[in-house]
C-alpha cells in the first residue's frame, strides 16, 4: 500500500493503483454490488476528458507539456489500457462525482507518468484534468456519447441483419396461403409471406426508432459545470469539444441550448429508453409468432419448423425447443424492466439543479441497447434465417370457416354466417355447404373461394362479378 492525500486527507491505496484516495474512500463507501460502467463508457469518458485537454491548450487554460500528457493518458483509457483501474460501484453517488473523480485520478497519474513524475503531482486531477469541467456536466454526456456509440455500433447493426433475414423470408415464403388468425382464432387467409413482411416492417420501424432515439442524446450538457451556469469553465469550452467528439465518433454531438435542462434531468435518456422500450416489444412480438407457429411438431400449429439449436429435455428424447426465441425475449423483458428503472430515475431523482440518478440509469441505458442489438442478430442467425414452411397452413386453409368471408358480399353477412356455424358444426367445409345451396356455380365458387384472391384487396358483389 501507499499514502495518497485528497482534500479530506491521507488514504492507503494499492501501491499498483493509479487511481488515488478520493476513488479508495469511494471503493470503501459503496460495497454494492459488482456491477461496473461498461467498456463503452468508460471509452466515451476516456474521450471526453482528451477532447476537454485538447479544447484546454487552444484556450490557454493548460499548459502544452501537461495537456499533451493528459491527451496520450485519455487516449490510453479510451482504448481500454486502464479499465481495471475503474473500480467502483454503480451505486454510488447519483452524480456520478465518483467515476468521474476515479478518471481524472487514473489519468492524472498516468500522465504524470508520461512526463517521468510517476509519484505524481506533476498533473492535478482536478486542476489539470478536470479543467472546465463539473462531475455533473461530465457524466450524463458521457451516457448519452456512450449509449449514442452503441446503438451506432450494436443496435443498428443487429437490427439490419434481422431485418434481412425477415425480407428473405417474406419472399421465400410469399407463394405460401394459409389461415390468419385475430384474437388467435381463425381469420381470413393470409400469405406466410405477409406476416414475414409485416415483421419486416416492424423491424425497419424499429431502426428508425433507434435513429430517433440517437437524437435524443446528441445534445450534449458539457459546459453547465456545477448548476448550469457554467461557472469556472471558458464559454466556447462545450462547443469547441463538441466538435472534436464529433471528429473522433462520426456524431453530430453538439452543446445544449439548455444547461439547465440538460443537467436537472434525464429527460432525454427517458425519451431515448422509451424507444428503446418499444423496440423491445416489437422484437418480442416477431419472436412470439414464430415460436407459435413452430408449436408441435404434431400436437401444435406447426407451420414453422424452426432450427434445431440443442436438446431440448434432459428427460424426453428429441424434444426440441424454440430456445433462440426465449434467449429473444428474456432479454426484451430484461429491457422492458431497465425502462421502468430509467423512468423512475428520471421522475424521482431530478431535484432542483441535478439528477442523482444518473449511474443506474446510464448503466440500464447501455444494456438495454447492448442486449437487444446481441439478441436481434442472434435471432436472425441462429432462427430467422433457418426457419422453413411446413404443409400444414395450406392444408387447412380449405377447411377455414372465414372462407365464408368472400361469400358475404355475395350472398350477404347473415347467409354467410348461416354457412360458417353449419360448417363449424358439421366439420363440413364452407365450399361444400356454399354448394348446395345451388345459387352458386362451381366457376362462381372456384373464383370467390380463391384463398390466393382473399390475400389481396378487393370486392365480390355478385355471383359472376355482377351486380
Amino acid at each position: 500500500m501507499r499514502k495518497v492525500k485528497d482534500s479530506m486527507g491521507e488514504m492507503e491505496v494499492p501501491e499498483d493503483a493509479y487511481y488515488g484516495a478520493s476513488t479508495m474512500r469511494a471503493v470503501q463507501n459503496f460495497p454494492i454490488s459488482d456491477l461496473r460502467f461498461p467498456r463503452r463508457f468508460i471509452k466515451a469518458l476516456g474521450l471526453i476528458k482528451q477532447a476537454a485537454a485538447e479544447v484546454n491548450i487552444e484556450l490557454g487554460l493548460v499548459d502544452e507539456e501537461r495537456a499533451k500528457a493528459i491527451i496520450a493518458a485519455a487516449g490510453e483509457v479510451a482504448e481500454g489500457k486502464w479499465d481495471a483501474e475503474f473500480v467502483l460501484d454503480i451505486y454510488q453517488t447519483g452524480s456520478g462525482t465518483s467515476t468521474n473523480t476515479n478518471a481524472n485520478e487514473v489519468i492524472a497519474f498516468r500522465a504524470s507518468e508520461i512526463l517521468g513524475n510517476k509519484l505524481g503531482g506533476l498533473v492535478h486531477p482536478n486542476d489539470h484534468v478536470n479543467r472546465c469541467q463539473s462531475s455533473n456536466d461530465v457524466i450524463p454526456s458521457a451516457i448519452q456519447l456512450a449509449t449514442c456509440m452503441a446503438i451506432d455500433d450494436e443496435l443498428l447493426p443487429g437490427l439490419d441483419r434481422l431485418r434481412a433475414a425477415l425480407a428473405a423470408k417474406a419472399g421465400e415464403f410469399t407463394p405460401i396461403v394459409k389461415t390468419g388468425r385475430t384474437h388467435l382464432q381463425d381469420a381470413t387467409p393470409i400469405r406466410l409471406g405477409q406476416e414475414f413482411a409485416g415483421y419486416t416492417g416492424q423491424v425497419e420501424e424499429s431502426a428508425h426508432r433507434a435513429e430517433q432515439a440517437k437524437n435524443d442524446l446528441l445534445s450534449l450538457p458539457l459546459g453547465g459545470t456545477a448548476v448550469g451556469t457554467g461557472v469556472n469553465a471558458h464559454p466556447d469550452f462545450a462547443a469547441r469539444v463538441c466538435r472534436i467528439l464529433e471528429g473522433k465518433t462520426g456524431l453530430a454531438v453538439r452543446e445544449t441550448d439548455n444547461h439547465f435542462h440538460a443537467q436537472a434531468t434525464l429527460d432525454a435518456l427517458v425519451s431515448a429508453h422509451g424507444r428503446l422500450k418499444t423496440i423491445a416489444v416489437s422484437l418480442w412480438k416477431i419472436g412470439g409468432d414464430i415460436r407459435f407457429m413452430g408449436m408441435g411438431p404434431r400436437a401444435g400449429i406447426g407451420e414453422l419448423i424452426l432450427p434445431e439449436t440443442q436438446p431440448g429435455s434432459s428427460i424426453m428424447p428429441g424434444k426440441i425447443n424454440p430456445v433462440i426465441v426465449e434467449s429473444l425475449t428474456m432479454a426484451c423483458a430484461r429491457v422492458i424492466g431497465n425502462d421502468l428503472t430509467v423512468t423512475l430515475s428520471g421522475q424521482s431523482g431530478s431535484f432542483f439543479e441535478l439528477n442523482v440518478m444518473m449511474p443506474i440509469a446510464g448503466y440500464c441505458a447501455l444494456e438495454s441497447v447492448d442486449l437487444l442489438g446481441r439478441s436481434a442478430a442472434n435471432f436472425a442467425e441462429r432462427c430467422v434465417e433457418g426457419l422453413a414452411a411446413t404443409t400444414k397452413g395450406p392444408e387447412l386453409v380449405e377447411k377455414g370457416l372465414m372462407l365464408a368471408t368472400a361469400l358475404a358480399p355475395v350472398i350477404g353477412y347473415d347467409e354467410a354466417a348461416k354457412l360458417a356455424k353449419e360448417a363449424n358444426k358439421s366439420g363440413r367445409t364452407i365450399r361444400e355447404l356454399a354448394r348446395e345451396r345451388g345459387d352458386l356455380s362451381e366457376a362462381d365458387l372456384d373464383r370467390i373461394l380463391d384463398p390466393g384472391k382473399m390475400t389481396e384487396p378487393g370486392l365480390e358483389s355478385g355471383a359472376g362479378g355482377g351486380g
